[in-house]
């Protein structure tokens, strides 16, 4: 019988694929690497996108909290003229006013009664003044009363004064404005 002898062939057979084993598996090992380095790469290029990203969305961020803040400085601003605007627009309003004031007092005052001095506080006005008579003042104090310019007219004190003769007194007295409000009053009739 003729010998064969198998064990050089399964030798060669064992180291050629043991060979091939070697190559596959540094062909995955270089692969592996060669993918992780790029899957690695990637990350890195999203990330330095997103942190791009995030930088862009920052300056337009900080440019809308600039806008932001000019528009209540704005805002502020446009408060103070229409603040302003108001408190020009009562003084303009109410600059009539005192000459109506002056005017109804004026001719509410009956002849022989002198007004020396007037003073206003708030709705308040306080009358100091000289008549020929207590007839004069009380004369003086109807007509107050009866005006649309002034109410509740109250004497608070005369004093007999002869060097303007005989019957002659000073007198101070306390009156209400009150023209602004029947004004109004009527305004509002009319619109109405």
């Amino acid at each position: 019988m003729a010998k064969i002898n198998l064990l050089p062939w399964r030798q060669e057979y064992r180291a050629q694929k043991q060979k091939e084993f070697q190559q596959v598996t540094v062909l995955v090992v270089i692969a592996a690497c060669v993918s992780a380095f790029l899957w690695m790469k990637a990350v890195d290029g999203q990330i330095d996108n997103q942190k791009e990203r995030n930088q862009i969305l920052q300056t337009k961020i900080n440019a809308l909290n600039k806008q932001v803040r000019e528009i209540k400085d704005l805002k502020k601003r446009r408060q103070e003229l229409i603040d302003r605007m108001r408190v020009i627009q009562e003084l303009q309003g109410n600059r009539p006013l005192s000459v109506r004031y002056f005017d109804e007092m004026v001719s509410s005052t009956p002849e022989g009664l002198w007004l020396t001095s007037l003073e206003r506080s708030g709705d308040t006005v306080q009358i100091a003044g000289v008549a020929e008579s207590n007839n004069r003042v009380s004369s003086f104090m109807r007509n107050l009363d009866q005006s649309d310019w002034y109410e509740s007219p109250n004497l608070t004190g005369v004093t007999a004064r002869p060097e303007f003769g005989e019957q002659a007194s000073a007198f101070n007295m306390t009156t209400r404005v009150s023209g602004r409000k029947k004004e109004d009053d009527e305004e509002q009739a009319d619109a109405g």
